[in-house]
């Protein structure tokens, strides 16, 4: 389907898979840009995504502990504030009923299909979507005109393959729900990310032993500086030259925290600003204080035991692999990603399909701060574009290949960081896009 057929088409029919916080902004967006035949379907039975808790360990969610790493100010949406008792890291309880309110507030559920999976999306000959869908009540194909994905990239586990067998259990992180299983247990988590470190602090509470196996050196940031939110900090001074900036961000790290040999981490093989940050203040007094031992890359395993690179060997119980997940989206044909999920997607904006006009991805990024505000953005886009307020670039595949010769902030190539963005970089390409936006008709006074 070309540009202007899309723009023409009459009350376009628009499918948005996930009902998470990406897929209830997108909702939001697209009734605000007055698109109203729209339908967006969720295999769960609640919106919220993965920040509703289940207990299911074949459910990806939260797990009973969580709060968000970005701070309220700088994670809620910018035209529904958080309430104001809420703390700087809310719990996800408080988030979902934060995203419960926003989504009744813009009334978006009564353009909500719970209970509905989509399982297969088909590119038609006359440029539609053929969506397949599954539920307790039908099974049955819906056409629409406009294909818009929100259904996240931390549904497929990534696992690490290590010589050897392991005996013990082992699970991926996105099974863990609370640390009362792992009492008295000799634990290792294998990562360095937000969710490793969480999960690390949380298991330290009640097993005999709990080891955090990192390959390299992660960036492990507090939460807070000198009483402020990091993230806050970061916004403050983000725009410095980076040879004023990174030297800043160095020393004021070494004087708020000391040297890293103190928590037994490795040294930085980057500059901090070129790796996603893991922001854990409890990690950070847990390693100091040795209730969570530091260990190095893992050499091999050996039923009961786990060799690591240094030649140590240690039993243990269980493993949990924090090893994050790949981008994948299933129900797609494979001729419409067919990219290598460990790099830089071929998008624009990390939205806009080179080739399909009429295809969107919302959320397909990984920023230095919150995924919700940036995604509102990306879902504006996608909706004026619909509206035929928005022209669709032209040069798109040149723009994307721009996009993925300069990534965000010089970050480490690395498939963590495939998705990466820096958070006030991209809000600002993001709104220099949206400034093309052409003025809303205004009919004739009669």
């Amino acid at each position: 389907m070309n540009d202007i057929s899309m723009r023409l088409t009459p009350d376009p029919r628009i499918c948005i898979v996930g009902a998470g916080p990406c897929g209830i902004t997108t909702v939001k967006n697209m009734l605000a840009a007055g698109l109203r035949n729209i339908v967006c379907y969720d295999e769960r039975d609640a919106i919220g995504g993965n920040w509703v808790f289940r207990e299911a360990l074949d459910e990806g969610s939260v797990y009973e502990a969580t709060h968000i790493i970005s701070s309220r100010t700088l994670s809620e949406f910018e035209d529904y504030p958080m309430p104001p008792d809420y703390p700087d890291f809310p719990a996800h309880r408080q988030m979902r009923g934060y995203f419960d309110d926003y989504a009744h507030h813009f009334g978006v559920p009564p353009f909500v299909r719970l209970r509905t999976r989509v399982e297969q999306v088909t590119h038609r000959s006359d440029g539609c979507w053929g969506v397949r869908l599954s539920g307790p009540d039908d099974n049955r194909e819906e056409v629409f005109d406009h294909l818009i994905v929100c259904s996240g990239h931390h549904r497929d586990p990534r696992l690490p393959n290590y010589p050897g067998r392991f005996a013990g259990a082992s699970m991926h992180s996105i099974e863990f729900k609370r640390a009362d299983p792992f009492r008295g247990k000799h634990v290792l988590i294998v990562g360095g990310g937000n969710s490793a470190c969480d999960i690390a602090f949380e298991i330290s509470r009640v097993a005999a032993r709990t080891c955090l196996s990192m390959r390299r050196g992660y960036n492990i940031l507090p939460k807070k500086l000198f009483g402020q939110p990091i993230d806050k900090l970061y916004s403050w001074v983000h725009r410095l030259p980076d040879p004023i900036l990174r030297p800043l961000i160095r020393s004021v790290l070494l004087l708020a925290l000391g040297p890293r040999r103190r928590y037994g981490l490795p040294p930085l093989q980057s500059e901090p600003l070129a790796m996603h940050p893991t922001l854990n203040t409890n990690i950070l007094r847990a390693l100091r204080d040795r209730s969570v031992a530091p260990r190095g890359d893992i050499a091999c395993l050996d039923g009961d035991f786990v060799a690591f690179g240094d030649g140590s060997r240690e039993r243990f119980d269980v493993i949990v692999w924090a090893t994050g997940f790949r981008a994948s989206f299933p129900f797609l044909e494979p001729g419409i990603v067919d990219w290598n999920a460990e790099n830089c997607p071929p998008l624009y904006l990390k939205s806009l399909h080179r080739d399909v006009a009429n295809l969107f991805f919302i959320g397909l990024f990984q920023p230095l701060g919150c995924i919700w505000r940036l995604a509102d953005y990306q879902a504006r886009i996608a909706a004026l574009q619909i509206a035929g307020r928005l022209d669709r670039p032209a040069d798109i595949a040149a723009r994307i290949d721009r996009e993925m010769r300069a990534p965000q902030r010089r970050f480490d190539k690395t498939p963590r960081h495939a998705i990466e963005v820096d958070y006030h970089e991209f809000r600002a390409e993001l709104l220099a896009e949206l400034d093309r936006v052409k003025p809303a008709l205004v009919p004739e006074s009669a």
